[in-house]
């Protein structure tokens, strides 16, 4: 088929790929990367520290929460948005917007199509109110589960994340500790990990983002609790010292108590053969096969337990499944055929007069 021209949209909150924490940053460049590859032409709008293979169309010159200028979001955001769509009206097949609701506005009043990808969550009554109203674009989930709240929009595909499967390293042989992967968050509920891991005597490493905002979280819930031999808080690392640490692993704790749409720190742990621990809720039973890949809790002693029964958890099995259901194909597949799909539609829309009006894809 005709290669494409796409425009991928990037946040500016962080380089592509992300220095540290920054989960949609990181799938940006994974997918902007596979497409070049199949020889489309690729433009990516993101911060000057990014780095592509893809044409790379800067907004600003360094990712704003290294630059200290997270409050600018706002703006730079439209700034960005309108050199996508208007600047450069005509020059891109498919747009994909990574952007969530800033771009809604400027995707209903193109003629080019605009793929939007939902990272968060949409359990919050003034975001599903703001879908309804542009319910008729173009939206792909990142798990069937981040749907539920707003189940009458204009849903046309649901692609899971991907990673290249070279980029981890498996391995069969672990360390004696448990690991805890993400940010000092309530809904990441990393003192529930803390408290498990000194309930069953148990090591834990925790790699963590410290936001601004959570500060005053970290100092009075969390900071307390690491002053135990069996905790051991590493800060926020960098993707080569996250490999080392996931891939020695006897299992990821991970117990987030809110619902999380996707959450890539799982794929990253079976990609090294590593088993999850997790809470049931948002999109863990669709990550995670029970007693297979890792354990689905719902209590206190079902997290307990499954830390007690983790070595009868295959690593092999958890590796093949990352291989098969979350690679960086599997991912762009998706994506693909989703683009040609909607520039298809397009095309016969353009040359046949049919009235245009967003129908589902898929």
């Amino acid at each position: 088929m005709k290669p494409l021209r796409i425009a991928q949209i990037a946040p500016l909150i962080e380089s592509v790929p992300p220095a540290g924490y920054g989960g949609t940053e990181r799938v940006v460049y994974h997918l902007t990367e596979e497409l070049v590859k199949r020889g489309h032409d690729v433009t990516l709008f993101a911060s000057a520290d990014s780095r592509t293979s893809a044409k790379l169309c800067p907004l600003v010159e360094k990712a704003l929460r290294l630059d200290g200028k997270q409050g600018t979001c706002t703006f730079t955001s439209l700034v960005q948005l309108e050199k996508v769509y208007a600047e450069m009206e005509g020059e891109f097949d498919v747009i994909h917007s990574h952007v969530d609701c800033f771009a809604f506005p400027f995707a209903r009043r193109t003629s080019t199509p605009t793929v939007l990808t939902l990272h968060g969550r949409l359990d919050v009554p003034e975001i599903a109110r703001m879908l309804r109203v542009y319910r008729n674009l173009n939206y792909v989930s990142i798990s069937y589960s981040q749907r539920y709240p707003v189940r009458d929009i204009n849903w046309v595909g649901n692609v899971y994340h991907g990673y290249p499967p070279e980029n981890f390293e498996f391995n069969d042989s672990p360390s004696d500790y448990f690991f805890y992967l993400g940010r000092f968050s309530p809904e990441k509920a990393p003192d529930k990990a803390i408290m498990l891991a000194k309930k069953s005597n148990v090591r834990l490493k925790i790699a963590a983002k410290i936001d601004p905002l959570e500060k005053n979280y970290f100092d009075e819930r969390i900071k307390p609790l690491l002053d135990d031999p069996l905790i051991e808080y590493v800060g926020e690392v960098a993707d080569k010292e996250k490999m080392e640490l996931l891939k020695n692993a006897k299992g990821l704790l991970n117990t987030i108590d809110w619902p999380e749409p996707f959450g890539l720190v799982m794929i990253e742990a079976l990609a090294c053969g590593t088993p999850v621990i997790v809470r049931r809720c948002g999109s863990s039973p669709e990550i995670i096969t029970h007693g297979e890949t890792g354990y689905i809790c719902e209590s206190t002693g079902d997290f307990t337990q499954a830390i007690r029964d983790i070595g009868n958890i295959s690593r092999h099995n958890c590796r093949k499944d990352f291989e098969e259901r979350f690679s960086q194909k599997k991912m762009v597949d998706g994506y693909e055929r989703l683009y040609y799909r909607l520039h298809g539609r397009r095309s016969f829309e353009g040359i046949s007069g049919v009235n245009r009006r967003m129908i589902p894809v898929g």
